[in-house]
């Protein structure tokens, strides 16, 4: 598919870009997403939640009762997970949730998610765009030009640049990445992906395409 290349004054510059079908134009895996969007979403998980177990409760271990004679059950000690304070049964401890995902699975859940996108005509390609320092208003003038204020917006970079990143942090539903640390889970959590020109060729290395 070919896509019209704007400038920073949501003007088109006359020039146009081919995308590559093998990543811009596949039927979308959505198992495949599902999976790269979970892995994703474990790996930032603290797992740090944690319950006392009965062993590590701080209550007296003094038995409550006779033996016999009281006409129920042989009372414990405080530390019964069945009484008030005591112990937690099989409560949460601290874990690692994160898992494998093989490298195909992921590359194929970025191609679906950006063929997702370019199937809703959610990207927009850009010539440039760059600040000649870090400036709010600037970036936000380059949304209205675009059209896409109040959606959310990812902005994919061939490289980093701290002007662009910061002219960007402070405005709502905006994030900017770059071409390596594009992920499934930041595609799909945007309305738009707006490309630099220049990271559609890395893009493409990326996937050796």
């Amino acid at each position: 598919m070919e896509l019209s290349i704007k400038n920073m004054a949501g003007e088109n510059t006359g020039k146009k870009i081919k995308l590559n079908d093998a990543i811009f134009a596949i039927e979308p895996n959505d198992h495949a997403i599902y999976l790269d969007v979970k892995q994703y979403l474990a790996d930032n998980r603290q797992g740090t939640a944690k319950a006392k177990q009965r062993s590590e409760n701080a209550h007296s271990t003094r038995k409550l009762g006779r033996q016999k004679g009281g006409g129920g059950a042989r009372p414990g000690d405080l530390k019964s997970p069945v009484r008030v304070g005591g112990g937690t049964i099989f409560g949460p401890v601290p874990r690692d949730y994160s898992f494998k995902l093989n490298k195909k699975v992921k590359q194929l859940a970025r191609r679906s998610a950006l063929s997702t996108r370019a199937k809703n005509d959610e990207i927009i390609v850009m010539d440039a765009l760059t600040f000649e320092a870090p400036k709010t208003k600037a970036m936000v003038g380059v949304l209205n030009n675009l059209k896409i204020a109040g959606k959310k917006v990812l902005f994919v970079m061939p490289e980093t640049v701290t002007e662009v990143i910061k002219s960007a942090r402070n405005i709502e539903r905006t994030n900017v990445t770059t071409v390596g640390e594009l992920n499934t889970y930041a595609i799909m959590n945007s309305n738009v992906v707006v490309f630099v020109k220049d990271s559609i060729a890395k893009l493409e290395e990326t996937f050796n395409v």
